[in-house]
């Protein structure tokens, strides 16, 4: 399987103007974290902030493992609760393209 990631790591999602997308980060101490938004970019911003979630303000700086576009707010709802009840290997092998979120 080849893998069509862009320089910056991200799965390709394709310009959707205002369109939702599921996003994994990794932590600076290893654990992930699942999130959806309009602007991927704009969110990883934030979370290295300080204005993300509770969960990443004491872990920055994060990085994106993985990011796809959905189609409505509601996929992408759906999807990140269902990253968040996976595993952790679950969560990697999605960041390497072993995974399929939708399944």
């Amino acid at each position: 399987m080849s893998d069509r990631r862009s320089e910056s790591g991200l799965a390709p999602c394709g310009p959707r103007p205002r369109g939702w997308s599921i996003y994994l980060l990794e932590c600076r101490d290893g654990s992930l974290y699942a999130g959806c938004t309009t602007d991927v970019q704009r969110r990883l911003a934030q979370h290295n902030a300080g204005r993300g979630g509770a969960y990443t303000r004491s872990r920055r700086p994060v990085t994106v493992r993985y990011a796809r576009a959905c189609a409505t707010e509601s996929e992408a709802k759906r999807l990140e609760a269902a990253i968040k009840a996976w595993s952790r290997r679950r969560k990697l092998d999605l960041c390497q393209g072993l995974a399929d979120p939708s399944a």
